[in-house]
């Protein structure tokens, strides 16, 4: 009769654990015999046994396409080789290397080991810290994307990432995606990631300046990227935690990272906005609408509507004047009028979505012009600062900033914005 072994089986077997035909083992069990030294054999077997695992194999190339166009599908897995959970032993019959456990799961853990959650396919690792709203649904569409070994949530609050990440992992059959998910309150986990997305942060509360909100995240920006220093020296970030333009620099200041590697995530939710917006008056479908969204997130964004078009059309052909400032303003107040509606709490499917947009860009390769926050170095004139621009990025960021040609007017609100951002950055707290 087949037996689910645990933790104390192995505790009582001595040197050696023998299991019979259809014998498991608890991951914690596994642990405990990894800790105790105790080899696990399979009776009668005199190898290791290891059951092969489904990973994607990417077959789409790399297409360039509008920054707001529907995201590619995801691509067919192919099977490939596992490799075996424990390594051979030095003399004797190698460790049986076990399937994991379809339905158990050891608290805290989403595998059979932190070893085998590794990228071992090709595909790259992915990390989200802050499990929040934003942080759980960005996990999610990466996971679907395919596009990833493993994604690893991270929340300072015990449990709540493992618990989100496991959640969604049981999905995964349902969802068509192979990617692992993992969730720890521990920024090692992170370790190994080549792209992560910083949502960590607190929200701004009635009553409170932004000034006041910059004092709160700023600490908690400084904590969370010396962890990524530490335990993810050569990743590229992309930062969602607001205010969006000073914690992109603040990222950038306490990691260390070239600045080709620190990246703002708010001109591609602006931009979709404004594109939304536009398919609401029944004139075009939000997909059919190209525009950025440049400057900074929030008071000062930017909308040139030179370079703003309905497939080929001028945008400006279809629209009045006075309905595209309309258009324009509230892109830029739809953040606010979201909370308003919702009464608490804020928005987070397009958040996550626009974050999640930028590293497929980049993972792809895509060659797509997006918007997001770079240091300018004074590109459009802008004072050197971080600032709302128009980009191409590749693998590891950033590629080039795109030059647009703007008019006067546009030009100089870009300008306008980047020099208020620069006053702002130059007011943040000295790092401790």
């Amino acid at each position: 009769m087949a037996r689910m072994l645990t933790a104390a089986d192995v505790e009582a077997a001595g040197g050696k654990l023998i299991l019979a035909a259809g014998d498991r083992l608890t991951p914690l069990a596994r642990d405990r015999a990894r800790e105790l030294g105790i080899v696990v054999e399979a009776a009668g077997l005199s190898s290791g046994v290891s059951t092969p695992s489904a990973s994607p194999t990417s077959t789409s190339a790399p297409v360039v396409k509008s920054p707001l166009a529907a995201p590619a599908p995801a691509p067919v897995p192919a099977a490939r080789p596992a490799t075996p959970v424990a390594p051979p032993a030095a003399t004797g019959s190698r460790p049986l290397a076990l399937p994991p456990s379809g339905a158990l799961y050891r608290r805290n853990a989403l595998g059979p080991s932190a070893q085998s959650s590794r990228a071992v396919d090709g595909r790259p690792k992915a990390g989200v810290v802050g499990a929040g709203h934003v942080g759980a649904m960005t996990a999610l569409r990466l996971a679907e994307s395919d596009l990833f070994s493993e994604v690893a949530l991270v929340d300072v609050v015990p449990g709540l990432a493992a618990g989100l990440a496991l959640d969604m992992w049981h999905g995964a059959g349902l969802y068509g995606f192979s990617t692992r998910l993992s969730g720890s309150d521990d920024l090692v986990a992170l370790a190994g990631a080549e792209y992560i997305v910083i949502t960590a942060g607190k929200p701004r509360q009635p009553g409170m300046s932004r000034t006041d909100l910059t004092v709160v995240n700023a600490e908690i920006m400084t904590s969370v990227c010396r962890g990524i220093r530490t335990h993810a020296p050569n990743s590229t970030l992309v930062i969602v935690s607001n205010p969006l333009e000073e914690m992109t620099h603040l990222a950038a200041q306490q990691t260390g990272f070239p600045e080709e590697r620190v990246l703002g995530m708010a001109g591609v939710l602006d931009s979709a906005r404004f594109c939304a917006l536009v398919g609401l008056t029944g004139k075009a479908r939000p997909q059919e609408v190209r525009a950025v969204a440049l400057g900074s997130h929030g008071p000062e964004m930017v909308i040139p509507l030179s370079q703003a078009f309905v497939g080929d059309r001028p945008i400006e052909s279809m629209f009045d004047a006075e309905t595209l400032k309309a258009l324009v303003e509230r892109a830029r107040e739809s953040g606010g009028e979201v909370v308003k509606l919702l009464q608490k709490g804020s928005a987070y499917f397009s958040p996550a979505e626009s974050a999640v947009t930028m590293v497929r860009a980049m993972v792809r390769d895509s060659g797509e012009v997006i918007a997001a926050c770079v240091r300018s170095r004074g590109a459009y004139g802008a004072v050197d600062t971080r600032v709302g621009l128009p980009v191409r990025l590749h693998r590891r960021g950033l590629k080039e900033i795109v030059p647009l040609t703007l008019r006067p007017a546009e030009q100089q609100a870009l300008q306008d914005a980047a020099a208020r951002i620069a006053a702002r950055i130059a007011e943040l707290p000295a790092p401790c």
